[in-house]
């Protein structure tokens, strides 16, 4: 078989190899680069459309983008960042008491206990008192364990981290687009008539597919929205507009989704004795987690060309390669791949 290959495939072989074993070490690092470019992509449609209808030039058509984009992305950060950590330091303040009242809790389970097994063998009873004091004890020392000082130190001294990559993020979005054009220039000079040709019809097609890609993750979170809503406002209608709201949000990240949500809601109200609605929040966080692993292959697999079981192994790869960012990436691969196909840049035409 690789007999019949070209000089030219050979290259082609061996480069994307390269690029593949360095995209593992690099790609994990360059998180802020690549999500910079993805974003100076997705944003570029509006630039070009107030370039056109303004009669503007690129540069202002960039900055009025980037500085209504940087307004969006400030207003919603501040409001989420402030909101969590109000959360945390009232959790953080309050975490004795949680614990106390799970000690209060376990007292009137133990009362419970040995009015309901005052029948049962006192060896039996003994080791399911013991095993539930383990417990308690247990999450009582993870609980100090992870509101020590050091801890809460460790924490806070990765905020100038973050706040360097977000730097990062920012001026690199800025920049790419800004240089999108020529970016794109640079790379046809160094192709021929026929290989720009090739590619322009590539690019075209992934430009469909990020699209239909951001549409259906859309799609699927209207439906868990949806489906929250309806289940929130049977199990607490006082607050399930905003958990719907929050769980909508949350579920956007890859894999996780509503289930930190609702996972340790139903949690909380299962130890604090509300057993029917923490079983009700925890059916509600089962059937979210069943419809996004069964609807969002089949959802996105129509929108990006690609069969649902195509879909589902390339965001189970990337995601075990790379990470949460090879959730993401793994379709699209697969889509430049068969893509560079259609386009007849790769042949792969063989048989055994």
């Amino acid at each position: 078989m690789f007999r019949y290959l070209s000089k030219r495939q050979w290259i082609l072989i061996i480069a994307a190899i390269l690029i593949l074993i360095a995209g593992y070490f690099i790609l994990p690092v360059s998180v802020p680069l690549i999500l910079a470019l993805l974003t100076a992509m997705f944003l570029n449609p509006a630039i070009r459309w107030l370039q056109y209808r303004f009669k503007l030039n690129r540069k202002i058509s960039v900055t009025v983008i980037f500085l209504i984009f940087l307004l969006i992305i400030s207003l919603v950060g501040t409001y989420f960042v402030t909101r969590a950590i109000t959360h945390v330091v009232n959790f953080a303040e309050n975490a004795p008491s949680y614990v106390n009242q799970l000690n209060t809790k376990f007292t009137e389970w133990e009362t419970d206990m040995d009015r309901f097994t005052e029948n049962l063998p006192a060896d039996f009873v003994a080791e399911v008192k013991d095993g539930f004091k383990r417990n308690i004890e247990l999450l009582n020392t993870k609980v100090k364990q992870y509101f020590e000082l050091d801890k809460i130190a460790s924490a806070a001294a990765k905020v100038p981290e973050y706040l360097v990559s977000l730097l990062v993020y920012l001026i690199a979005l800025f920049l790419f687009m800004l240089e999108l054009p020529r970016l794109k220039a640079m790379s046809y000079n160094h192709l021929t008539e026929e290989t720009a040709e090739k590619v322009k019809f590539m690019n075209a097609r992934l430009s469909y597919v990020v699209l239909g890609f951001l549409k259906a993750q859309f799609l699927v979170s209207i439906i868990i929205f949806v489906v929250s809503l309806i289940g929130l406002l049977y199990i607490t209608p006082e607050v399930a507009i905003i958990m719907s709201i929050i769980i909508w949000l949350v579920d956007f990240i890859p894999i996780i989704g509503s289930i930190v949500i609702l996972g340790p809601w139903a949690l909380y109200m299962l130890l604090a004795g509300d057993t029917v609605m923490g079983i009700q929040l925890a059916v509600l966080a089962i059937i979210l987690l069943a419809i996004r692993r069964t609807v969002e292959p089949k959802v996105m697999g129509r929108h990006i060309g690609l069969s649902p079981l195509a879909t589902l192994i390339a965001m189970y790869l990337g995601l075990q390669l790379i990470g949460i960012i090879g959730f993401i990436l793994g379709p699209l691969l697969v889509i430049a791949f068969n893509s560079a196909k259609e386009a007849g840049i790769i042949k792969w035409n063989f048989k055994v």
